[in-house]
């Protein structure tokens, strides 16, 4: 109910205030707006800080969700949008490039969030999410080239560039996951240092946990007013540009699940795989997607409209990640009921 009246607050606010929108869309150092880093900083560190870093080798060490993860976010992921851009939106090619850019970034941030209101695994959500944070530096334009340039070309369709820094993808790891997951650690070491861990998981962590909530809804807000005027006034485009990602959330959650469970892994490891998978890094698509091709651009809007969809789509998907717990077999509960 909170995140849906964020989400209208947002767009309202986007919509009626226009001149918000512009001083907020001022506040960036380099493509990272700071009100979206600031709230993905309040909304990540309490979650990041309940990890529990030294039980992290276990996770490395599991090779099927290491492959698993790898392959669904790097192979399946991205080629799985690029089919569903073609298919639904074969006339409007900016807003195909702009979905396509949607899937090839994979999620470092809001999936620490669905995953613990899912109950999955915090360690191996750590784990996986910091994999995807090295891939997405290493890969991000090479894959850009390969699904907006190359494969299109070999198969006789229309090809785009993408004109993208490493850097900038470095940049916006570094905000978006570095910061919060090195105040997580280092709360959790200085903590645990000084009061104990039993101490430190009974009073400390419940004093700062409802704040990933608070930052949770302050992001949403400022995304949605952000972009409320550009999904407001094209309501025809952006409901072309939700089929499609509504069709890939589902194959990809759904799928990611089903695989995990064929391969024995418990339902919070599958948990934390599947969320891994089907999020976005919406905030780096609508980074490059803006930087690229420009604010008002179709390729922009595709951007926007991803979390617009995203965030929804993923919060029922925790109602049904819960439900498919009696499927699965459960380890011990993780403190999120």
């Amino acid at each position: 109910m909170w995140i849906g009246l964020a989400m209208a607050a947002g767009l309202l606010v986007g919509r009626w205030l226009p001149g918000v929108a512009d001083l907020l869309d001022v506040i960036t150092v380099g493509s990272v707006s700071l009100p979206i880093a600031v709230g993905l900083l309040v909304m990540m560190y309490p979650v990041l800080a309940k990890v529990r870093y030294d039980e992290i080798g276990h996770v490395a060490r599991d090779k099927r969700t290491m492959v698993l993860s790898l392959v669904l976010n790097w192979v399946v992921g991205p080629a799985v949008m690029f089919a569903l851009a073609w298919i639904f939106l074969p006339d409007l090619p900016d807003h195909r490039t702009g979905l396509i850019i949607v899937g090839l970034a994979r999620c470092i941030a809001m999936v620490i969030i669905w995953n613990d209101l899912a109950c999955g695994d915090r360690e191996a959500a750590a784990v996986l999410v910091a994999i995807n944070s090295i891939f997405q530096v290493l890969a991000f334009a090479l894959l850009g080239w390969f699904y907006l340039d190359l494969l299109p070309g070999w198969l006789g369709l229309s090809t785009t560039g993408l004109d993208v820094s490493p850097w900038q993808i470095a940049g916006s790891v570094l905000v978006f996951l570095g910061i919060p997951l090195a105040a997580g650690y280092l709360t959790r070491r200085l903590g645990e240092a000084r009061m104990g861990r039993v101490r430190y998981e009974t009073r400390f962590l419940p004093a700062i946990g409802p704040w990933a909530l608070y930052g949770l809804l302050f992001t949403v807000v400022i995304l949605f007013a952000l972009q409320g005027e550009s999904i407001t006034s094209q309501p025809l485009d952006v409901a072309r540009i939700a089929i499609p990602l509504l069709v890939y959330f589902a194959l990809m959650w759904g799928g990611s699940m089903m695989l995990a469970r064929q391969l024995g892994l418990p339902y919070e490891r599958a948990t934390s795989v599947a969320f891994t998978a089907a999020g976005n890094n919406f905030e780096l698509a609508i980074a490059v997607t803006i930087a690229v091709f420009g604010v008002t651009s179709g390729q922009a809007l595709a951007g926007v409209v991803g979390p617009l969809i995203e965030v929804p789509i993923l919060i029922g998907l925790v109602h049904v990640s819960l439900w498919s717990r009696r499927f699965f077999t459960v380890t011990a509960p993780q403190g999120v009921q």
